[in-house]
């Protein structure tokens, strides 16, 4: 369950992500999985989660209360990072020592595993966007490919592969990213409304933040003309000659 994205092109920073959480059919519910750590004009810091809800508690607890750097013993949370780099490197920590707790549950076939989307800038440097792995690894998001996922990707990749650039204006990317969003939805029900949505213009001062409910009349408007344009699409190209 739950799909995150995180785009970064040459206009900014955005972070979105479903709030749909499950432990079957019958027991289906909402929760919170963005989070805006800091939101300062020198200090941004966004963190989404995917995966295991035990395992993702467990790590963002760790965060707010501090983790012992292994070199020098000090005690560091999320809020005292020093740069994006070092937030996702304490980031990974976290969720390696919550995946460590969880070991036992290996046993039960239980799947523990996490994955955290962080991104933002501290103290002047450029934007960056880094997945960070249940293991404690991270990668980070490039000129090449200006976007990461978590969660249910496979089902919104292929428009986000087809429609972002690094120069995507930040409007179009957003714009991307909710179809991307639809059509996940449409095929997985494990995603679902609320969307969560942190959006961050370079220069611009504090990040804003949107919630898209079931009532929302944009996100209702762009899915139905998604869906107009595809089928006009589709009638325009010519019948296969076989």
């Amino acid at each position: 369950m739950t799909y995150c994205i995180g785009i970064l092109v040459a206009e900014g920073l955005a972070m979105l992500a479903d709030t749909r959480t499950n432990a079957g059919v019958d027991n289906v519910s909402s929760y919170r999985k963005l989070r805006l750590i800091e939101n300062q004009p020198d200090r941004l810091i966004v963190l989404a989660s995917a995966g295991s809800l035990s395992t993702t508690q467990s790590a963002l607890e760790r965060l707010r209360l501090g983790l012992a750097d292994p070199e020098t013993g000090e005690m560091a949370t999320l809020r005292e990072a020093p740069s994006i780099y070092a937030a996702a490197m304490l980031a990974g920590r976290a969720l390696a020592a919550a995946r460590t707790d969880m070991a036992s549950l290996q046993a039960e076939d239980i799947n523990f595993d996490a994955t955290f989307l962080i991104g933002g800038a501290i103290g002047g440097e450029p934007m960056r966007l880094f997945l960070v792995y249940a293991a404690g690894n991270a990668i980070e998001c490039g000129i090449e490919t200006p976007y990461l996922q978590i969660g249910e990707n496979k089902y919104g990749k292929p428009i986000l592969d087809r429609a972002l650039a690094h120069d995507t204006p930040l409007t179009d990317a957003i714009k991307t990213a909710l179809i991307s969003f639809d059509s996940t939805m449409r095929s997985n029900l494990a995603v679902g409304l609320p969307i969560d949505v942190m959006i961050a213009r370079r220069g611009a001062g504090e990040a804003v933040t949107k919630r898209i409910g079931e009532d929302d009349a944009y996100f209702h408007d762009l899915s139905q003309r998604w869906a107009d344009a595809l089928a006009q699409a589709r009638a325009a190209i010519p019948d296969p000659p076989y």
